[in-house]
């Protein structure tokens, strides 16, 4: 899938288009923006927060357990030279330790996890 991001409204705003959904980006009052969206680092915090809630929601139905909601909760930022996302995850319902154990190990095994967690390659070109 390609995803385009192009000048937004605002003085530092842009849009990201991934298919047919929109979402700003900006940053900070203080960093010169108007904070009208996230800040690039905050979305890539989400979506391990929410490849971590579909993936492990996912699982807990086809094992029928009864996970009733989930809350993810991710903090980021530079934390002795390294970039750190640390994440919390809560647990709703009727879930043994057992069972909140296994979830849990497929959390980490959730596919944005393991791409953060893999190698990169990024390839720029520019026209």
């Amino acid at each position: 899938m390609e995803i385009n991001v192009h000048r937004g409204e605002g003085k530092l705003q842009h849009v990201i288009e991934i298919g047919a959904h929109r979402v700003l980006t900006d940053t900070s009052v203080a960093n010169g923006g108007e904070d009208s969206g996230p800040e690039p680092h905050d979305l890539l915090a989400a979506a391990l927060g929410a490849c971590t809630a579909l993936t492990v929601t996912l699982y807990a139905r086809h094992k029928q357990w009864d996970l009733q909601d989930i809350d993810v909760r991710v903090e980021h930022g530079q934390k002795e030279g390294v970039y750190e996302l640390r994440r919390r995850i809560k647990y709703i319902g009727n879930l043994d330790v057992e069972q909140k154990e296994r979830l849990t190990a497929i959390a980490n095994k959730c596919p944005v996890h393991k791409t953060l967690s893999g190698q990169f390659r990024i390839e720029t070109e520019a026209e």
